[in-house]
């Protein structure tokens, strides 16, 4: 057979687990690179590898490479190729283009129009007729990729990621993807334990994407037996023979496998993840081989009939959403049943806040860097025995406050530092004051760790009087805790001397580093609102009972645009927190808004503003988890439409009156792929994201006009963090 070079994709960190794989697999000259692994073979391979891949996300065969200086470029090359050789006149095909560092073309969507009329162009001339796009499982798809001036363009064997498997409900999302799920059971050792009898239990096995995975791994399942679309079953060259050669073997393996399967069981606090576990441990056919049911983590024990094994999962992290004080406690009981009931056995679980890892009192080995779509996570593996146990130490929020408040007698006297953090704050005071007189802005940020002794935030709201919102970033290990104390106590003394304020308008708060969502954290239950003003809208703030106030100001160029685009339109407002952009919306004369949170807390306060405002008229307000409302509606034959959506939603989200876990990394493509089906043809979607290490996946938004807004929305007040927040405004092509 002839031999190809080949490209299997893969997540970034993952490259070294796929180039093993595909040794086992029978590939030659394997040279990984960043997300993926080059390699060569025949056609038997790249076969072998779409149905037997756990790791791999797509196989690209390449068909031409050439230099890009023009469109014109990119168009020619693409049209000498014979794509009769490939497919029919009378076949579907999808292009997926991609560009980095290109000068010529950098938008995805205008490159994949450019090979797409090149193949149109090609085809109609020759034989009077044309191939149509198919986004949803064409006869072949085409990947282009430009890199500076240089473009490769390939075949995508696989068709879509291999990572689906084909097992999974089609409106379930997991919270790991499968091929993330299976390097975690490689990496902690799985095959060697299920081929010594060791058994294998998730103690919050969600939908069971773990599970599965170790069954298909411990019954030597292919990862793509069930999967029944590749991108070469309709390719022209495509060797039916060999294919279901290969299909055969695959089907003899797992029936010789399935005879002799270890324990696997699955435990979910959640009648309904339980519920949908079963629906794909049925669809992958291992019915009587994985054992699930439901139960609370302090309740999950081995049977007595069990042989140690792994424990492994993908547990709540830091940075979703909920009370952090609870996650914690949740790591906590976590490593005591691990302590109680699991000695001997060897465990695994992948984070993504180190320090929820101490919490489990049990010293790991070197922890392994793997992604989950873009957030960086560590995969901790653990020997559950005596010599690793340690007791846990914590530290509550309110004592820090204690401690401070203890020494706030400290000024600028016993720190020159101090004084320093006060002239700052003067010369700021004096700008800002001016510039926000001169905007007509009453709430903005006045300090924001200008100095990196002084790590906090500053802001100021001007309402019946003046208030000062303080929120102190964790200060890093390197600084003794003392210290920190000391300089959080001279800030508290120096803030209202400086900005004329007493001291009971000075309000503290602790932002620790990487909880993207503490906004949503509950810190006391005073109930104190109290109204300002921003654009002729009034709002009500709350400076105690949680971490953000009711009111982001980051956010106040994106409500002004909304409110100056909202005359005579229908606003739909997803993910809304307190509602502020549903006022500013329906103040700026639109013709209905709708509103959406799952937050009783936040709808109430949602419909206070409303009612400050003495609005009255088409104004919906509905408590629904958003996400799921989206998905719902855009599956409704007649759909509401709206002129103008605005989606802030949070990065990352478990929280129990969701259906599915929500990673904004990974779900924001379907997301704004919903929210397009509910927009006029004119309309616009403004997306906005406060995830800093966030990318937009504009290749497969590609059938959009995107443009990022970023920077025109980021205030002033904000410019020494500009990071703050991300924003694109999105319509329909």
């Amino acid at each position: 057979m002839t031999k190809y070079t080949l490209f299997a994709t893969t997540p970034k960190a993952m490259e070294d687990i796929l180039a093993t794989e595909l040794a086992q697999l029978g590939a030659e000259n394997i040279h990984p690179k960043l997300a993926g692994v080059s390699f060569t073979g025949d056609l038997e391979l790249a076969y072998r590898v779409c149905l037997w891949s756990r790791i791999a996300n797509r196989v690209f065969l390449p068909l031409s490479s050439f230099a890009v200086t023009s469109k014109e470029d990119l168009y020619n090359a693409v049209k000498k190729i014979n794509w009769f050789e490939h497919f029919k006149p009378d076949d579907t095909f999808a292009v997926s283009f991609s560009a980095k560092n290109s000068e010529v073309i950098n938008n995805s969507h205008f490159g994949s129009l450019v090979v797409k009329d090149a193949i149109v162009d090609q085809m109609r001339a020759k034989f009077q007729k044309r191939p149509n796009i198919e986004l949803n499982r064409p006869t072949i798809k085409i990947n282009v990729h430009l890199s500076h001036e240089e473009a490769q363009l390939s075949l995508d064997l696989s068709g879509e990621s291999l990572h689906k498997r084909g097992y999974r409900a089609a409106n379930v999302q997991a919270p790991i993807k499968e091929n993330l799920a299976a390097a975690m059971l490689l990496r902690s050792g799985w095959p060697e334990i299920a081929k010594k009898g060791g058994s294998l239990i998730d103690p919050m096995c969600g939908s069971g994407t773990l599970l599965l995975e170790a069954a298909m791994i411990a019954a030597d399942y292919a990862p793509g037996l069930l999967r029944s679309y590749y991108g070469f079953l309709g390719w022209k060259k495509h060797d039916n023979q060999c294919w279901q050669n290969l299909i055969h073997d695959a089907e003899q393996r797992k029936q010789n496998g399935l005879k002799n399967m270890p324990v696997i069981a699955g435990f979910d606090q959640s009648r309904r993840t339980i519920a949908t576990a079963f629906i794909h441990v049925e669809n992958a056919g291992f019915n009587d081989k994985i054992h699930v049911e439901k139960r609370d983590i302090l309740d999950a024990k081995p049977a007595d009939s069990w042989p140690a094994g792994l424990v492994i999962c993908n547990p709540p992290y830091g940075e979703r959403l909920g009370d952090d004080e609870e996650i914690a406690h949740l790591y906590l009981k976590f490593g005591e049943v691990l302590k109680t009931q699991f000695k001997q056995w060897q465990a695994s679980l992948i984070i993504s806040n180190p320090e929820m890892g101490f919490r489990l009192g049990i010293r790991s080995q070197k922890p392994i860097t793997l992604f989950n779509g873009a957030l960086e996570c560590k995969l901790l593996r653990l020997n559950i025995e005596e010599k690793s146990f340690f007791i846990p130490k914590t530290k509550s929020q309110q004592e820090r406050i204690d401690r401070v408040t203890q020494q706030q007698s400290i000024t600028t006297e016993d720190s020159p530092a101090a004084e320093m953090f006060a002239n700052r704050l003067k010369k700021n005071w004096k700008k800002m004051r001016k510039w926000a007189k001169q905007q007509q802005v009453q709430c903005y940020r006045l300090y924001d760790a200008d100095l990196p002794e002084y790590a906090v935030a500053i802001d100021v709201y001007q309402g019946e009087q003046l208030w000062i919102n303080v929120q102190e970033y964790e200060a890093p290990k390197t600084i003794a805790s003392h210290k920190a104390n000391e300089r959080l106590a001279a800030l508290l003394a120096e803030i209202p001397r400086v900005l004329d304020v007493d001291s009971s308008q000075v309000f503290l708060k602790i932002r620790r580093k990487q909880k993207n969502n503490e906004q949503y954290e509950k810190l006391d239950t005073q109930a104190n609102f109290h109204i300002i003003e921003e654009n002729h809208c009034k709002f009500l703030v709350n400076f105690e009972d949680h971490l953000d106030t009711g009111l982001f100001l980051d956010h106040r160029p994106i409500r002004q645009l909304i409110q100056q685009q909202a005359k005579g339109k229908d606003f739909l407002n997803l993910f809304a927190y307190t509602g502020t952009a549903s006022v500013s919306a329906a103040l700026g004369d639109a013709k209905s808004t709708t509103t959406l949170d799952m937050s009783n807390t936040y709808l109430e306060w949602t419909k206070n503003n409303f009612n400050l405002n003495k609005l009255t008229g088409q104004h919906q307000i509905i408590r629904a988890d958003s996400s799921s409302w989206l998905a719902q509606q855009a599956q409704e034959t007649q759909k509401t439409q709206y002129d103008l959506i605005f989606m802030n939603p949070p990065t990352f989200s478990n929280s129990k009156r969701m259906e599915n876990v929500f990673d904004i990394q990974r779900d924001h493509v379907v997301l704004i792929q919903q929210a397009l089906t509910l927009l006029t043809a004119q309309g616009v979607l403004y997306f906005s994201t406060n995830f800093k290490k966030f990318k937009l996946d504009k290749e497969q938004l590609s059938s959009s006009i995107i443009e990022d807004i970023s920077a025109a929305t980021i205030p002033a007040d904000f410019s020494r963090n500009p990071k703050i927040h991300y924003c694109w405004k999105i319509q329909n092509a």
